[in-house]
């Protein structure tokens, strides 16, 4: 009979993060790599929404290992990227800057710092704009189209909404939470399944992209309704991302595999690291309920850990079932770290023996 040889996902969550680091991090520029090898094809020399998972990532180091290093690191990587925004940290996409905020309260409520508490109620002000009358309410993607209503802009803004309240206590942020989350839900989830599209009116017709099956909109509809039922105690906030939870396995996990889907290079590529946090805050509130999605995240690790990684470079794939490609772009890297870090996460809180 094989031996079973444990594990250790914290190890492995170091080595990601130690190449991450070496790979992407520029000391002149403060900032992280768009793509490995420098100068492969990217979309873009500077993407302010991947940096705010940058911000993310680090915090997840932060946690586990508690060093000053990372906390010097952390506190670089987000001044860099506001550097790099023109020194400020307000964006033309209303999505970006949620991401932003989201990462900086986790920040905050880890380091203490004020500087992080300061940009996250600075975005709260400027992101609270998007909401207008176009498409019956909801947040606007972004500021020069107003009319279009997206899951990316909504429910990562009523998440960050139900955190403010929990900071502060302010009922006008429990408002918000509870008024981005009904929109999301009355117009952008299916009411039979719980699988949650991305948006409508993206051309101006009044369309919905059914299409368009992201895991990242499922993830943060998930942390909507989880933190919901952190402010409120409502159960049926849970009720729903218990349905969305079940419907993405449904819908975007490879039965035969149990693998997430390669989901594309650019924004695509973070998108699965997104949706593995909120699995993970899952996890966390309804640990009776979470064996599933303990086994599909640990199944995913493994599997990029055992073929999805270059043992030689450090880099990953965007499909956790395959070889890395030659060219990484940070958004694909980043998905991989957070799912490491999810795993050591999930083993140093015991949830992994679910």
């Amino acid at each position: 009979m094989a031996v079973q040889v444990k594990v250790d996902w914290a190890e492995r969550a170091g080595v990601a993060q130690q190449d991450f680091r070496r790979l992407y991090w520029n000391e002149e520029r403060g900032i992280m790599e768009q793509v490995v090898p420098i100068g492969g094809k990217c979309a873009d020399p500077w993407i302010y929404w991947w940096h705010a998972h940058v911000v993310d990532a680090l915090v997840d180091s932060l946690e586990r290992t508690e060093s000053a290093e990372d906390e010097e690191l952390l506190e670089r990587a987000f001044r860099g990227a506001k550097k790099w925004n023109g020194d400020t940290l307000l964006h033309n996409y209303y999505d970006d800057m949620e991401w932003m905020a989201l990462a900086l309260l986790r920040a905050y409520h880890k380091t203490g710092e004020m500087f992080y508490k300061e940009g996250v109620l600075e975005l709260w002000e400027d992101i609270k704009t998007a909401w207008n009358d176009h498409m019956g309410g909801g947040m606007a993607w972004k500021k020069d189209q107003l009319d279009y209503k997206n899951t990316p802009a909504n429910a990562p803004a009523s998440i960050l909404a139900a955190r403010i309240y929990q900071m502060d206590r302010r009922e006008e942020d429990l408002e918000w939470a509870k008024r981005i989350y009904q929109f999301n839900k009355e117009r952008l989830v299916d009411p039979e399944t719980g699988f949650v599209w991305d948006g409508m009116n993206r051309l101006g017709d009044g369309q919905i992209d059914y299409d368009w099956k992201y895991t990242y909109c499922q993830g943060v509809f998930i942390g909507a309704g989880i933190e919901l039922y952190n402010c409120t105690g409502d159960e049926s906030y849970l009720v729903d991302a218990q349905k969305t939870a079940s419907a993405t396995v449904q819908e975007l996990v490879d039965p035969e595999t149990g693998m997430l889907p390669r989901e594309g290079n650019d924004d695509c590529g973070l998108f699965k690291g997104i949706l593995i946090r909120y699995l993970v805050n899952l996890i966390q509130i309804q640990p009776e309920l979470s064996k599933p999605w303990v086994d599909l995240i640990r199944h995913n690790a493994i599997s990029m850990w055992e073929r999805g990684r270059s043992e030689q470079s450090g880099l990953f794939s965007l499909s956790w079932a395959d070889e890395p490609e030659t060219e990484v772009q940070l958004s694909g890297q980043l998905s991989g770290v957070m799912l490491l870090e999810a795993m050591a996460l999930l083993e140093r809180t015991g949830y992994l023996a679910n």
